[in-house]
């Protein structure tokens, strides 16, 4: 079986996506119903016809939770164990890591994700990609990115989770057009650069594929950190969200104008606290049905992240959906006497307040209703004190969260470490 490609498809009429996007998801789902232990399960009693289905008919069908893919594990698998080549686990920012395993196909599959991706940023054959991010210990990231590079004929560097010395070093000898990594280790490394007496500016690096953090809010609008980069580097950032579990990832085209949707590669659903399918535009939680998925396909599975679909065409002629901002995940989700808010608006609101280096968040439950947050900061000599910083952060999140200022080494020890393959800013003590 070979997937068919069709790069281009963003930027035909509504109505030719519209009629690929239901080709797709009707195979898919005859498909679940054939192979799938816990779909046939689960779709047995539908009234639906899988042959006809419309996309408007999706939100009739039953939604997968993680604690579904963790509990039901092994009954997810719609193939042969001898057709299983890859097996990686999600990266566990809410819970525990969940099994996901691909076949060949699904392989190919995600170097066909990936090269959209890579291509709607403008990378082309002529790049050498720098990837910053770790290919082992089950991740699918480094090995995603490895295979989209690969697949678009450009040039990979797989130096993965090295030290900054390294990567300049790199750098230096090989000369990579893009660097792909975690925004605020790139920080750290043009930083390193410079103190190095190394201008970032005069290097050939010209883009920054950020993964695993957010570098705009809710208007699309570029947090501090994006800036730094783009400041310090002189090169495009670009933001990227992905999901192990649906293999599907969103990102910004040349225009930076939200994440594309691979209409021929998934469905995307916004739905509010009542599994309720919500317009474009209108804040919920991100569901995702990943398409022509052969080793584990998922139906209308719940990322458990916050976000929103824009429907608008892209200034840069795609017709498909963009998903906004990643504004939070709905396990972190805090109450503060009335007023919601999650650690993304937070860490959004440190980023503006110049002086503060580093920083994390810890959440405790102060009543059944009401949680406490107490924000640990580092900050450079004399820039501001913990007050000042409460202040500006009660203006911009209407609550008050409790202050603390510390070194950075007990900042970086809490949020650097070796067991994580992200930082670690939020802990949940509720």
């Amino acid at each position: 079986m070979e997937l068919k490609q069709y790069m281009d498809i963003e930027f035909s009429e509504p109505h030719i996506i519209r009629k690929l996007q239901e080709k797709r998801l009707r195979d898919h789902l005859v498909y679940c119903g054939k192979h799938s232990p816990y779909y046939q399960r689960i779709l047995k009693d539908s009234c639906i016809d899988f042959e006809r289905i419309t996309l408007e008919q999706l939100c009739e069908l039953p939604i997968t939770d993680k604690s579904d893919l963790e509990k039901y594990n092994n009954d997810f698998c719609a193939v042969s164990p001898l057709k299983i080549v890859d097996v990686v686990l999600s990266s566990g920012t809410t819970g525990c890591p969940t099994r996901i395993m691909y076949t060949d196909y699904d392989l190919n599959r995600l170097a066909y994700n990936e090269k959209k991706s890579f291509a709607g940023c403008g990378i082309t054959a002529e790049d050498i990609v720098l990837l910053t991010c770790t290919i082992d210990r089950c991740f699918v990231a480094g090995l995603a990115y490895f295979l989209g590079v690969r697949s678009l004929g450009a040039t990979a560097i797989r130096n993965g989770l090295n030290t900054l010395e390294n990567q300049k070093d790199i750098i230096l000898r090989m000369n990579p057009t893009v660097i792909v990594g975690v925004p605020t280790f790139l920080k750290k490394l043009g930083l390193y650069l410079q103190n190095n007496k190394i201008d970032p500016v005069k290097t050939a690096v010209s883009k920054l594929v950020c993964i695993g953090e957010p570098l705009r809010n809710h208007n699309l609008e570029q947090l501090k950190i994006g800036q730094d980069l783009e400041e310090i580097w002189q090169a495009k950032a670009f933001s990227t969200y992905a999901s192990t579990e649906t293999v599907t990832t969103f990102c910004e085209c040349t225009a930076q104008e939200g994440g594309h949707l691979h209409s021929d590669l998934a469905v995307v659903e916004i739905i509010d606290e009542n599994g309720k399918v919500l317009p474009p535009g209108h804040v919920g939680e991100v569901i995702v049905t990943p398409l022509a998925v052969e080793g584990m396909p998922l139906l209308r599975f719940k990322t458990g992240d916050i976000s929103f679909l824009i429907a608008d065409q892209c200034s840069c002629g795609r017709y498909s959906s963009r998903l906004g901002a990643i504004l939070g995940r709905k396990k972190q989700m805090m109450k503060v006497r009335g007023t919601t808010v999650y650690p993304q608006s937070i860490y959004s609101a440190l980023e503006e307040i110049n002086g503060i280096d580093d920083y994390y968040i810890i959440v405790s439950s102060e009543t059944d209703l009401s949680d406490n947050i107490n924000i640990y900061v580092s900050v450079k000599e004399n820039s501001c004190d913990s007050k000042i910083i409460q202040n500006k952060l009660q203006a911009k999140l209407r609550v008050k969260p409790t202050v603390v200022i510390t070194s950075k080494e007990k900042i970086a020890q809490q949020v650097y470490t070796p067991e994580s393959r992200k930082p670690v800013r939020f802990i949940d003590r509720r």
